[in-house]
C-alpha cells in the first residue's frame, strides 16, 4: 500500500514536501475522488499552505499527473528484485508481466478513477502519458538486458523495439481488460507472457 501523508513523514529520509504532498493528493484521491478534491485537501491532509501545493506541485491535474507518475516510478523500482527470484529470462518475463498488471488492475486510485472517473486517468495513461510510458521502456529494457546477461542468452540488436511493443500490449491490457483472452489469473497471465510475449523479445 502507498504511504499516507502521516507515515511519509514518520519515515527517515521521505520527509520532503513534495513527497507530503503527493502523498497526501494520493489519499485525498482515494478517499473522495479528483473531481470533489481540492486543493486546499490537499494542503490541510499535508500539512502545508495551498501556496506551497501550487508552487511545489501545481494545479489539480498536474496532481494528479505528478501522482501517476510516482506511481509508475515505485513499480518500476519494485520490477528490480524479480529477476533474482527466478531462474530463467521466461519466468522473468512472466512474473514482471504478472505483477504489472495485476498491481495496475488492483491500485486502489486505479480502480476508483476507472469506474468513476475515467476521463481524470485516461489522459494519464494516454496523451498526457507520454513521460512515464518512455520511462517505462527505458527501465524495462535496462531490466531484460540484464536478465539475458545472466542468462548468457544474446541480446537482439533490436531490444529496445521489442520491448517497446511488449510494453505498448501491456499498456493496451491495462486500459481495455475486457476480450477473448483469458487473464483473469495468475496462471492465465503467465501462460499469456509465456506464449506471446517471450517470442516477441527472443525471436
Amino acid at each position: 500500500m502507498p504511504p499516507t501523508a502521516a507515515t511519509s513523514k514518520d519515515t527517515p529520509g521521505t520527509d520532503s514536501i513534495e513527497d507530503r504532498i503527493l502523498d497526501a493528493a494520493l489519499v485525498q484521491f482515494g478517499r473522495v475522488g479528483v473531481k470533489k478534491t481540492t486543493i486546499e485537501d490537499v494542503a490541510r491532509q499535508a500539512e502545508v499552505d495551498r501556496v506551497t501545493v501550487y508552487r511545489r506541485i501545481g494545479s489539480r491535474d498536474e496532481l494528479v499527473r505528478a501522482v501517476t507518475a510516482r506511481e509508475v516510478r515505485r513499480l518500476l523500482d519494485d520490477l528490480e528484485d524479480i529477476p533474482s527470484r527466478h531462474d530463467t529470462f521466461a519466468d522473468t518475463v512472466a512474473a514482471v508481466f504478472s505483477t504489472v498488471v495485476t498491481r495496475w488492475r488492483t491500485h486502489p486510485l486505479v480502480e476508483r478513477l476507472m469506474t468513476l472517473e475515467p476521463e481524470r486517468l485516461l489522459p494519464q495513461f494516454t496523451t498526457d502519458g507520454a513521460a512515464p510510458f518512455v520511462l517505462a521502456i527505458v527501465s524495462a529494457t535496462e531490466l531484460l538486458r540484464k536478465v539475458l546477461t545472466d542468462n548468457a542468452l544474446p541480446e537482439p540488436a533490436d531490444l529496445s523495439s521489442r520491448t517497446e511493443v511488449v510494453c505498448r500490449i501491456v499498456h493496451s491490457l491495462i486500459l481495455q481488460p475486457t476480450g477473448g483472452i483469458d487473464l483473469d489469473s495468475e496462471p492465465a497471465l503467465t501462460a499469456f507472457a509465456r506464449t506471446y510475449l517471450v517470442p516477441i523479445l527472443i525471436p
